[in-house]
């Protein structure tokens, strides 16, 4: 005769000792799975990101040099480096300068961009993809190559554009472009280096602009041409509403590249000698490393007016974004 054994006698434990857990726990279990599965990557970014910026927010605060670096305590300043930063003349020509410079190339590399993506998704595929490939071939190009190649063409005795000015008549170009320096004054040396930007930051907007362009229906455009409405009126009635989140995004990030733009500056101008070219960042690398003796705490200072500024202008426009479309 067979004998059944029953629960409890098999798991060693009264039956009355098992619970059985509820449903609300359970389905809070499940809701912490995947907080507990980001919470590595979190922890990463924390660590690679915010603490550098609380790293930067305190050496602002305190008087911070060499000797803090040696080991001595660092002093607190009372805001003394934002006094000086907010007051000093030269700090708002540089700001003014800046503001100037990135949205320039925030502007060019937007309406350029979006033309090349408008003109690819006219193209046939074959031709598209051609120069899709050669647009991110200068995209992908290293920003120190960039800088270097456009210094070489503007340079003073051997550079290409000096050399074909000077073989173009007089009365088109003007005299003396033999010897031309393009690097030492502002109103020269800046729009080469928006140029030098805007060449290779405009590829990524066009192909982000094609990609979005695939996305919208075609009937919608026919629709809009059977009455009557040209290619203009087809842009603002049909693509721009349609990607108004990628250009939300493709706004911010230029703004956010472009702001703190350092590479380029520093190559073209051949580093940070002159005082009449600067911009924010290298401005920020005067202060903070090429001083004497250098002064973190003061570099540090306008790294945050930086950040704080970039932060402010990204959240305003994605605030009226996000109203734009809790509207439609």
């Amino acid at each position: 005769m067979t004998q059944t054994l029953e629960p409890s006698k098999v798991s060693g434990a009264p039956a009355k000792h098992r619970r059985t857990p509820s449903k609300s726990t359970v389905h809070t279990r499940r809701r912490l799975i995947p907080y507990a599965l980001i919470l590595p990557a979190v922890a990463v970014l924390a660590l690679v990101l915010l603490w550098p910026i609380v790293q930067m927010l305190w050496m602002s605060l305190h008087n911070y040099g060499l000797r803090q670096l040696q080991g001595q305590e660092a002093e607190w300043n009372n805001f003394a480096h934002y006094l000086h930063v907010l007051t000093d003349e030269r700090f708002w020509d540089i700001f003014r300068n800046t503001i100037v410079v990135c949205l320039t190339m925030v502007a060019l590399t937007l309406v350029l961009g979006t033309l090349v993506g408008l003109l690819m998704h006219k193209l046939p595929t074959w031709a598209s993809t051609v120069l899709g490939l050669g647009m991110m071939l200068a995209w992908a190009t290293p920003v120190i190559s960039a800088a270097i190649v456009y210094r070489w063409l503007f340079d003073t005795r051997y550079g290409l554009v000096n050399a074909i000015l000077n073989t173009l008549p007089d009365w088109l170009t003007g005299t003396g472009w033999s010897e031309f320096n393009w690097f030492n004054s502002p109103g020269t040396l800046f729009p080469i280096l928006i140029v030098t930007v805007v060449w290779q930051s405009f590829p990524f907007v066009a192909i982000s602009i094609l990609a979005g362009l695939k996305s919208i229906p075609d009937e919608l455009y026919e629709a809009v041409r059977m009455d009557g409405a040209g290619a203009w009126k087809s842009f603002w009635n049909i693509t721009f509403p349609m990607l108004r989140p990628l250009f939300a995004l493709l706004l911010i990030l230029q703004v956010i590249w472009d702001f703190r733009i350092f590479t380029q500056l520093f190559i073209l101008a051949g580093g940070v000698s002159n005082r009449d070219v600067a911009l924010i960042p290298t401005y920020i690398y005067q202060l903070g490393f090429a001083s004497t003796p250098p002064n973190y705490g003061m570099g540090s200072a306008i790294a945050v007016i930086m950040t704080v500024l970039v932060l402010i202008i990204s959240a305003y426009y994605l605030r009226v974004m996000i109203r734009q479309e809790e509207t439609r």
